[in-house]
Formats: structure tokens, sequence, C-alpha cells
């Protein structure tokens, strides 16, 4: 590093706004949000998602409530327009849901992504380029007029191709892209243009975006930029204000509500800040962060965690254990007087009340999260001596929730028994709690086989000394064995799998497999782990089933048994 930055680098100008408005705003409505996790997310992967996984992601943006997601930029590649094609000729966009395509403001991308859309019922052509100086005379070596020419004529081209497909509501949006690195009164002029090339009306809106495409400043600076277009468009009745912030300074998530008090009506950004380096704005934090102000988000996060593994599973990132509101660690005390402060608040917090729980500025439960699920208790035989027990002894890791979990068996076992526990006696305690359990389903046998295009299997099983015969469809060995289950009234839904090998040399088994599987019931409620251990990985994977089955039913027979007492 530098001794001295500032011959290299320079602050940003402040903006001459003396009477800015947006401090004294508060936030107290939810804006437009639109989600692009299907684009700008999916660009940013090491693995861009395959089909399968952009359909399970955009109907659970759906099902989040979200009614405008931008789903591909169909003029980069055949993958992203055959997925637009898909959506809409296989009838998947919610009448609700506006669908939003990415292209540059060229001609024959232009032309390529309107055929796209052909037959969508509402769409949102979404049409950028660059403008600061930097692009403009480096990389473009365009002169200002030439940039405003390039918007307006691919504005133009996109007003005529639209008026041939009168079927489909058209929107524009218009990004002039790194705005934030732009001359305020060039982007108003070239915001401006557009408008008047497309003819914005009050019943027929522009959304102009002013992303922060590489955040270059403080979140307040933002805000007045944000604040001086709002006064200064020409056409602001006919205008949805949008912004788009990145989050290469770390501050995406108070430049989007600094912006929302400046007058931006509309945010762009992704489920837990996925996106280019950084990452877009994370659209969970400012949902649950208007959430915590008392003000509905328009999204449902109930279930954070189906989101949340949703996500991880389409996108093959993990979220952070720290990540607010959905981390594995965001509920939990570590410290002794945290613990007691945590404690005290819930025994006089009423359900009624508003909510004053110190440490923890949401509710758990609001999110289907319970504090007593993850919290963890330090000890002498804490989670990481524990995890790390086993590990060393017996070839296993654990997953991260699994940690959590088993931990409290440990905390429960040594308060109940005092003293030191060894790694023998942890190993005793894994075995009886996740690989021993044999009712009230006892796993037999089963055979695979297939059937078109999909997995099938033939599962015997033993419940109550009655053996039972079983089959079962879906898209794998596991997905067919949930559904075998079904037979027998074991109706689970599985959130998440992962699979290791032993690690060589320990005691646990001979088997080198060793699968773990979170399991709910059919409702969302009561997750558990269920652990299976067998020279066949798919043995182990079904093994770890019905024990997550048989875990299942015994806690529901103990909280039974708890509501009797």
């Amino acid at each position: 590093m530098l001794n001295d930055p500032s011959i290299k680098y320079t602050p940003f100008p402040a903006i001459r706004l003396a009477d800015r408005q947006w401090p004294n705003r508060t936030l107290s409505a939810a804006p437009v949000w639109m989600s692009t996790d299907l684009r700008d997310g999916n660009q940013a992967l090491f693995e861009p998602m395959n089909a399968e996984r952009k359909m399970r992601l955009f109907h659970t943006l759906c099902d989040i409530g979200f009614k405008e997601i931008e789903i591909a930029f169909p003029s980069a590649s055949q993958t992203d327009f055959d997925f637009v094609r898909q959506l809409i000729e296989g009838g998947h966009v919610p009448d609700d849901v506006t669908i939003e395509v990415l292209t540059q403001a060229r001609e024959q991308l232009i032309r390529r992504t309107i055929e796209s859309l052909k037959g969508a019922r509402r769409a949102i052509v979404h049409v950028y380029n660059a403008t600061s100086r930097p692009f403009r005379e480096n990389v473009f070596g365009m002169s200002k007029a030439e940039v405003v020419d390039m918007a307006v004529a691919g504005v133009r081209l996109i007003r005529q191709l639209t008026a041939e497909q009168p079927e489909t509501k058209w929107v524009l949006e218009y990004s002039p892209e790194t705005f934030t690195a732009t001359e305020l009164d060039f982007a108003l002029e070239v915001c401006d243009a557009v408008t008047a090339a497309w003819g914005a009306t009050p019943d027929d809106k522009v959304i102009l975006n002013l992303p922060t495409t590489v955040e270059v400043t403080t979140p307040n600076v933002y805000a007045d930029q944000i604040e001086w277009m709002h006064r200064h468009l020409a056409r602001r009745d006919s205008v949805i204000l949008s912004v788009h912030p990145h989050n290469d300074r770390g501050t995406a998530v108070a430049a989007a509500e600094l912006a929302m008090m400046a007058g931006a009506e509309r945010v762009e950004g992704c489920l837990f800040g996925n996106g280019e380096r950084t990452g877009n704005v994370d659209l969970v934090t400012l949902a649950l962060n208007l959430y915590t102000q008392g003000v509905h988000p328009g999204l449902d996060f109930s279930d954070i965690n189906a989101v949340a593994r949703t996500v991880e599973y389409c996108s093959r990132l993990p979220i952070h254990p720290r990540h607010p509101y959905v981390g594995d660690l965001v509920f939990t005390a570590f410290s002794g007087s945290h613990q007691d402060a945590i404690r005290k608040g819930f025994a006089v917090q009423q359900a009624d009340a508003l909510w004053h729980v110190p440490y923890l500025p949401i509710d758990p439960a609001d999110v289907g999260r319970n504090y007593d699920s993850v919290i963890r208790v330090n000890s002498q035989s804490g989670k990481g001596g524990v995890a790390y027990l086993l590990e060393a002894e017996y070839g296993i890791v654990l997953p991260r929730r699994l940690q959590v979990e088993f931990s409290r068996v440990v905390q429960g076992h040594t308060d109940h028994h005092g003293g030191e526990i060894t790694a023998a006696e942890i190993w005793q305690l894994f075995s009886r709690t996740y690989l021993g359990s044999e009712h009230p389903v006892r796993y037999l046998e089963h055979h695979l086989f297939e059937h078109g295009n999909a997995q099938g299997i033939r599962l015997s099983v033993e419940i109550d000394g009655r053996v039972h015969l079983l089959a079962g469809e879906g898209n794998g060995p596991i997905d067919a064995a949930v559904h075998a289950l079904r037979g027998v009234g074991r109706v689970v839904q599985v959130r998440s799998y992962e699979e290791r090998s032993l690690a060589s040399g320990g005691k646990g088994s001979d088997a080198h497999a060793c699968a773990f599987l979170e399991v709910t019931r059919a409702t969302g409620a009561g997750e558990c782990y269920g652990v299976g251990i067998d020279a066949n990985i798919v043995t182990a994977s079904i093994r770890a089933l019905v024990n997550g089955v048989n875990r299942l039913a015994a806690d529901a027979v103990a909280a039974d048994e708890t509501r009797a007492a």
C-alpha cells in the first residue's frame, strides 16, 4: 500500500445540494422490488445455473412475492434465450409477475432480445449504455453527443419493434451504466432524451434505473445524486425512479436505503447479496430492515431457512454464518452475559407486545427460526470440541447445522450426567441419536430402477413387525424414497443433503460413505437431521432418510407427552 494514497486516489466530489431533503425523511413504505438473481446474480457465478436450477429459483422468487424479475440477457447466449422461451411457452409466469430482460443499446442485440419475448403477457425491456467519462473516452472513444444518440437510437428501435407486437404490454427501462461516475448534468441529459424518445406519459411510465455500477463513494453522496435527479428530471411524473446498488465499498444496503429516502421508488438486487464482484444489494436484508421498523416489505420470508437452502442449491454458493437475519449464527450467543440477557428478555416478552428482547433485533419466529434451535452454550464439551473429536477419532465431518443440533444433545447429556465426556461416549451418543433408530420404521433393503426420465425405487421396510413393500419415483434415489415412504403415511420434505467420505483411520465404521439429510414435516415444521453410514452412498442416503423420519416421529411423540403433562 502507498504511504500517501492521495497521489493515486482522490475523494469523490461533493454534490452541490445545500437544501437536501433526504436526511429528514424516514422509510414508511416498501419500494417496488426487482430481483436480478437470474441475470446479474447468475452471470457472477463460477458455474452459471442450468435450466432446472434457474426454473426452481424463478418459482421461489414468485413464491416470495416478487412482481418484477429480471430473468436473462437473451442476446448474450442461446441458453439465456431458450430460458426466456421456456418460461413464456411453458406458461410459468404468473399473471401478476412481469419478466424483465437486459440488452445493450445495439441494434442486433435489441432485435434478438425482442424476439425472445414473443408472446409474453407483460415484459420490461431493460436497455443500457455506458455514460461516464472513462468509458466515453477510454473504452468506446465516443463524444457525449454520440452517447446520447446511441441511447436514443436504441430506445426508438425498441419502440418500433414492440409496436409490432401489441399483444404484449411493454415497459421500457433505461440505465445509464456507470451512473455514479457520470457527470450529473450529462446523466440528466441522456435520461431526458430517453424519456422523450419513448414518449413517456403518466400512463406509460419509463423506468429510469440509476445504478452504482461500481460503488465509488459514500452512501450519502449517492443519495444526493438520486435526489438531484429526482428534482431535475423533465418528465418526473412519467418516470419510475429505480436504483441498482452494488457493494464494492460494503455499503450497498445503506446506499439503497438512503436512495429511497431521496426519491427512489424501485430497488434492484439479489437475495443474500449475490452478484458481480462484491455483489448486488442484498434484498433480504433490505426487506427485513423495513420489517423491523414496522413496515411490511411486501415480500414473504416466513420460512427463511427454506429460501436460504434453495438459493444455496441453485447458486452453489454458501451463505455466510454471520449473514444478517439468515446466517446460522445470527441468533447465537456464546457469551454468558448475552445468554442471560436474552433469556431474561424472553421471560418477560409478551406475545402481543412490542418486541424488546436484548441482542435480537427481530423475533426469530417471524422468519421461521427458533432461538432454542440455534443457541449454542459454551461448555467443556462445546460444539467445536465435539466436532473435532468426531472428526479426529471417527472420521465424521459434521455439516455446520448438524454441529449445532448435536451440540445441544451433548449439552443435555453433560448437564444430566456431569463430569467429562470422552470421545467414545460422544460417538455412542451420536450413534444412538442418529444411526440406531429403527422405530417406527426399520429399513430392510431397496432396489433401484429407471422409468423414463424418472428414478424409481422398490423399498422394503418393517413397521411394528410387519414388512411393507413400497415403490416410488422421483428425480433421484432420495426423492424416489421420499415418495415411496408416503405409502405408509410418512410424509416429509428434504431440506438439505450432504455426503462425506469418512476420513481414513476412523473408528466409526469400516464403511467409507456417510450421508446427512435435513428433513422436515410436510408442513415445514420440526427440522432435524438423519444420518446414514454404508459402503454404498445410495444405501447410506436412504438409511439417513429413514433415520430422519424416525427422529421426526420421536420428536412428535415427545411434544405430545409434554402437552399432556
